[in-house]
């Protein structure tokens, strides 16, 4: 993958803003479809600015490649820039138009996707307003196209005054929250627009409230009718065990006409043919393809094959237009379980994919990058890719950024990786002035539409913690207000989204919220008097100041939905957009670059209670090392916290338990900057991301602490297949490669879709019976084996039996590589020498894109040899002169 596309392009776009109009058959039924992308203008308010602009883009995209600005991200530029969201702006293109297109009986001008509030006007006729970046437009333009220069212009008002204007006419009550906190930088009043919630900041994102024609536009000129949309819905008989897909077609009919659909699957022998009658107006018209032969279902990846089909969809009319289209389609069942659990008061919740219960190993999505223009399929095959490879099979499309890109959903569908779709809603109270509602109204409908066909998506939740800012009195609302602002959450998120999608889609399940107790909430009026019971739905779960080693402070939940512990990314990274005085946690920069309060403190404090924090008197050297040690204690938080979810599917203690889903927060980066994220901007790896292949894997082996017992687990993924294991565990010294002892457990049938304890042993007696060990100068290594021995099942793993900060014996490893070439394409072998154990071995190449099989890892052996895998062409040469190695021991 060329990973240059993450990073905004640095030449000029020139040329005038008259389109040649290029005229293509579109998808729409009869229609002749007028593309209207390309070179535009651009001009701000008072004409001051005025440039070369491309659609679909934005304003700041524009102005860098232009040269007006520099990159956005660099330094302290997104304060420098705030004046561009302020500023109102306006696109205008010039375009011509056949005489055979203007004889059409219908004009229509199609905008996919406007950012966000904007006037629009057609050879100075107003055609129409949008204020809802999420929604698709269509404009009649009918009787307005001239025979030679149309002029199309769209003013865009500044999305942040705009917010500003509608929470002071919202005057009857407070919407809260008003402004984010002022870590963040951002902008005030984003609940009042239909915008990327994140755009005016977040805790680990810029503010960018962009301003743009951010989705492509177009013409379409048609004299009988045009196909709007479609959707394809496999469904289940039951009663019959037989497959059928249900295909809908969204018309826009401007002559009553009759005709002919054909529907076929050709890699299924099944194909029917259904009459059409349309009548003037805007309908939906459903048609049933029985299937007659049985199919291979779709399962999330590490469950089986993602098969996919081809479904053609082919519309005759008796006029001779036609509609012509493919879809992939794919056959599995979801439903989410919630019932009684025996020993247990609540209720289950977990996912049952064609009729198997599914644990959900992920993390949560937030947007790839603050000007949506700048997202390439590349980015998001990168992230996609490094989601499977690190044993993720779902992710959250979190609420307060966008509904991604079809190609997104398009990848997730190949890749088995299952959707928890948000919708863009998140951490905040929201008007319901009957506009407001309608647009929103109109954006779930389209929304729904777009992605119900992909496979991939399991699951709509209404919103982003928005039940439990209402039940914990997240905005101090007087207890006599309080049924008002509920009543307004029903009306919004039950009355309306969930009434549609359930009319829109019977083929997966709704949550009103995240977290929620699911039923239990509904029973309470939708708003729980505790979202975060932990015997009911999903929990969202962080605590910085706890220890994250107490594996017995987390709640032990039905669905662990989001927790995790923020990083720094890699120097390589920062340096993109810094320079080495901002290089230093106490510099300015860290400290603008940090937008969750105390946060850089957190991570210092919590890394503290196990490590001794870096102290070279080279200023580089320490704020390097720095960054590591912050990437060391979020590996080994959210290592311990999901390995805890990942043996709690099977245990039910003191009445909880039964854990059926794991999505960290998070995955990717919008910035370079701390985060939780596991891989950077950029399309870096974190330390927590390799880790994660590991506490992610099929079979996995996870030790704990409790009571002075030492307890190994073997957790397993699959729902049917039983497995007969040894647990292998040896205990080492930190000043030897020799192991002190090994010891060996008796044969056990680990649970299918289970947890089980394989090995248990007192941790005394263990330390007493190897005679040179104390909790303080050894460490427990462990996996799992085939009964012979011959086969590792699961990852190695270990357990600290003392902080690493009170290692006995731990010296500097002193650790030299060679590089060589493996003879496969772009993979090279990397062999690592040390003098004594090492902890925490981190290799990192720099600039060079790509990953490695393990890093970050336990090394007890004098040789250890790794795979770096480059995703661009380099070589051994380029990697030893950019590969540079750290241990713990390294960093003090």
């Amino acid at each position: 993958m060329n990973l240059a596309a993450w990073s905004f392009a640095r030449f000029c776009l020139l040329g005038v803003p008259f389109l040649h109009a290029s005229e293509v058959k579109g998808p729409s039924l009869g229609a002749d479809t007028v593309s209207l992308n390309g070179k535009w203008h651009l001009m701000n308010a008072n004409s001051s600015v005025s440039l070369s602009a491309e659609v679909p883009g934005c304003v700041h995209t524009a102005l860098r490649r232009q040269g007006f600005i520099s990159d956005p991200y660099y330094r302290f530029n997104d304060l420098a820039y705030r004046w561009i969201s302020l500023d109102n702006w306006t696109y205008s293109t010039s375009f011509s138009v056949s005489t055979h297109v203007r004889g059409k009986g219908k004009a229509v001008l199609v905008f996919e996707g406007v950012d966000t509030v904007s006037t629009i006007s057609l050879n100075g006729v107003t055609i129409g307003k949008t204020d809802n970046m999420f929604r698709r437009y269509d404009f009649d333009v009918t009787g307005l196209l001239k025979d030679e220069e149309n002029v199309l212009q769209v003013w865009i008002m500044s999305a942040v005054r705009y917010a500003f204007q509608r929470s002071q006419a919202h005057a009857e009550y407070r919407v809260p929250p008003d402004c984010p906190p002022p870590v963040q930088k951002g902008e005030c009043h984003v609940n009042f627009i239909r915008k990327a919630q994140s755009s005016f900041s977040w805790d680990w994102g810029p503010s960018f409230p962009t301003l743009g024609i951010w989705k492509g536009v177009r013409l379409e000129a048609f004299n009988t009718s045009r196909v709007l949309s479609y959707t394809t819905s496999p469904k289940y008989d039951s009663e019959h065990s037989s497959w059928n897909v249900e295909v809908e077609l969204f018309l826009d009919v401007f002559v009553a006409s009759k005709g002919l659909v054909h529907l076929s699957i050709p890699s299924l022998q099944s194909e029917a043919e259904f009459q059409l009658s349309l009548t003037p107006g805007q309908c939906k018209k459903s048609f049933v393809l029985q299937l007659n032969q049985s199919v291979s279902l779709w399962w999330p990846f590490g469950h089986g094959e993602q098969f996919l089909y081809n479904l053609t969809v082919d519309v005759n009319l008796e006029g001779g237009e036609t509609f012509n289209a493919d879809r992939m389609v794919a056959f599995r069942t979801v439903e989410l379980v919630q019932e009684p659990i025996p020993s247990s008061p609540g209720l289950s919740f977990y996912f049952r994919i064609n009729g198997k219960p599914v644990f959900l190993k992920g993390s949560n999505w937030i947007p790839v990058h603050a000007f949506q223009d700048q997202v390439t399929t590349d980015m998001i095959t990168v992230l996609l890719r490094s989601a499977q490879k690190a044993n993720m099979n779902a992710l959250r499309v979190w609420g307060g950024g966008v509904y991604e890109q079809d190609i997104f959903y398009s990848l997730c569908d190949m890749y088995g990786i299952m959707i928890w779709q948000d919708f863009m809603f998140a951490c905040a109270l929201y008007p319901i002035e009957k506009d407001f509602i309608q647009t929103v109204r109109e954006e779930i409908i389209q929304q729904v539409r777009r992605l119900k066909s992909h496979p991939s998506v399991v699951i709509w939740s209404g919103n982003n913690e928005n039940e439990a800012a209402i039940a914990t009195d997240w905005f101090n609302i007087s207890a006599a207000a309080r049924p008002a602002y509920v009543k307004d959450y029903v009306n919004l998120y039950v009355e309306n989204i969930r009434e549609i999608v359930l009319q829109e889609d019977s083929t997966r399940p709704f949550l009103v919220s995240s977290p929620t107790n699911g039923v239990e909430s509904e029973k309470e009026g939708w708003v729980a008097k505790d979202p975060y019971d932990p015997h009911y739905g999903d929990t969202h779960y962080y605590s910085y100041y706890k220890d994250c080693w107490d594996w017995t402070t987390f709640p032990r939940t039905r669905f662990a939905s989001e927790y995790g512990f923020q990083s720094w990314p890699s120097l390589s990274t920062l340096s993109k957009v810094s320079v080495s005085s901002d290089w230093d946690f106490s510099s300015n920069f860290s400290a603008h670059r940090q937008h969750h309060e105390d946060g850089n403190q957190q991570m210092l404090k919590q890394a503290e209670l196990h490590y001794i924090l870096p102290n070279s008197t080279d200023p580089v050297k320490r704020y390097r090392d720095t960054i590591y040690i912050t990437q060391v204690m979020q590996a080994q938080c959210v290592k311990i916290q999901t390995e805890f979810y990942r043996r709690s599917r099977s245990d039910i203690v003191e009445g909880k338990g039964h854990t059926m889903g794991t999505l960290y927060w998070q995955l990717n980066d919008i910035w370079q900057g701390p985060s939780w994220s596991s891989v950077e901007f950029g399309g870096k790896w974190k330390m927590l991301h390799y880790w994660a292949s590991d506490f992610y894997a099929p079979i996995l082996s996870t030790g704990v602490e409790d009571k002075g017992d030492l307890l190994i687990y073997a957790v397993s993924d699959s729902p049917s297949e039983k497995h007969n294991v040894k647990a292998k565990v040896k205990l080492h010294s930190w000043s030897s490669f020799n192991a002190v002892c090994s010891l060996e457990s008796n044969v056990t049938t680990i649970k299918a879709g289970g947890s089980t304890l394989v090995f248990q042993h007192s941790i005394y007696a263990l330390l007493t019976q190897c005679g040179n060990c104390t909790r303080r100068s050894c460490v427990v290594a462990f996996h799992l084996s085939t009964t012979e021995g011959e086969k590792t099942l699961s990852p190695d793993n270990h357990i600290f039996l003392s902080s690493p900060r009170h290692a006995e014996g731990l010296q500097k490893p002193n650790i030299t590589f060679t590089v060589k070439d493996t003879g496969i394409v772009q993979n090279f072998f990397v062999t690592l020498y040390c003098s004594f154990p090492a902890v925490y071995v981190w290799l990192d190449v720099d600039n060079i894109p790509g990953h490695f099989d393990v890093n970050g890892f336990l090394m007890l052996s004098k040789k250890s040899t790794v795979i770096f895998g480059a995703w661009s062409p380099t070589t051994a040469e380029e990697i030893t002169a950019n590969l540079q190695i750290t241990s713990l021991r390294d960093v003090y």
